[in-house]
């Protein structure tokens, strides 16, 4: 791990002009070296390293403080790039061809040749690859050569991080560098899908919806997500088929009460409001106050790290009730995964 303070290095997010690209260069040089490096993407800023390097996917690990069964996302500065490491089916190219680049990760079978490295899958037989949208981060693995990994740049199990300075306050002097391109448009994690099976399973909610999905495979190819299918049960020592997917994570340090539509007697909390607030409580943050989903998802991951600012008792969240007219509505799925493991039980 660097002993030094990262170094921060200013990007636009699009396009990238030749400023953009000798920080851009500077980025990929340190990746190469095997350090570590901090990127925006459009959803939470990534932890980049080669992903061909067991000693660099360790590092990642290790600054994290994430346990190893815990897999990590593979990114790729393109299609071929992100599909030639997997087992792609007729499946992964029409969704590739919809939604990448873009906030989709799909977990494919490995291939034989595969060059990732096997910590970066958590040992399994399937590796998570996605291409992300925004050209600064393109930008930085084609300079790179290689695909990076990207787990969100943060303390393992802490609240995810949607601008530099969040990265800054988990990670500093722990990494080489952060790609500074300001705050993250989407603002939470990935879909991640499992197209290892014979029908397609929704491992964790996100912007690219069910809906969606159904609409670009028909709605047989999709798994119904109450169904438990053949994935099997977490023994809590077992690789994981995905990220994200760990009982309790995205938490902040205060405790986290979902559902909130009154204060609790005798306790002090901050609510996260979505629409106009109940009175009561010690202080209000509006995740959207007119209960718009794509505001309240790009809004999330900061305000909680606002809250835990609050010398409070805890942290109340709203009931996120969704509008039948609004077609952003499923966006909320990804939000209430996300409150229900930050609420979780903490490991």
């Amino acid at each position: 791990m660097s002993p030094e303070p990262t170094r921060r290095l200013k990007v636009a997010v699009d396009p990238v002009s030749a400023e953009d690209r000798r920080a851009i260069d500077d980025a990929a040089a340190l990746v190469v070296a095997g350090r570590l490096v901090a990127f925006p993407t459009e959803t939470v800023y990534g932890l980049g390293a080669d992903a061909t390097s067991d000693a660099a996917v360790a590092r990642v690990y290790a600054a994290k403080g994430r346990p190893a069964r815990n897999p990590l996302i593979v990114h790729a500065s393109d299609p071929e790039q992100g599909l030639i490491v997997a087992r792609a089916d007729d499946r992964a190219r029409v969704l590739a061809g919809l939604y990448w680049p873009g906030p989709l990760t799909m977990v494919m079978k490995r291939r034989a040749d595969c060059r990732i490295a096997d910590a970066a899958t958590a040992g399994g037989p399937t590796v998570a690859v996605r291409v992300p949208a925004l050209s600064a981060a393109r930008a930085l693995i084609r300079a790179a050569g290689v695909p990076m990994v990207g787990p969100s740049a943060n303390r393992s199990g802490h609240v995810s991080p949607t601008t530099a300075d969040h990265v800054l306050a988990d990670l500093d002097g722990r990494i080489a560098a952060v790609l500074d391109a300001g705050p993250c448009p989407v603002g939470v994690e990935s879909t991640v899908i499992d197209l290892s099976g014979p029908r397609v399973r929704v491992l964790r909610p996100g912007a690219i919806t069910a809906s969606m999905l159904r609409a670009a495979l028909g709605a047989d190819d999709l798994a119904d997500p109450a169904d438990g299918g053949d994935l099997p049960a977490d023994d809590g020592l077992s690789a994981l088929p995905s990220p994200g997917m760990l009982g309790s994570h995205y938490a902040p340090g205060h405790a986290v009460r979902l559902d909130a539509t009154a204060p609790l007697p005798g306790r002090r909390e901050v609510l996260l409001a979505y629409g106009p607030p109940p009175p009561g409580f010690a202080h209000v943050l509006q995740l959207s106050a007119d209960a718009r989903p794509r505001e309240a998802a790009r809004r999330l991951y900061a305000l909680l790290r606002a809250a835990d600012g609050f010398d409070v008792d805890g942290i109340a969240v709203a009931p996120l009730q969704v509008s039948p007219a609004d077609p952003d509505g499923e966006i909320l799925a990804a939000l209430a995964d996300r409150l229900g493991r930050a609420a979780a039980p903490r490991d």
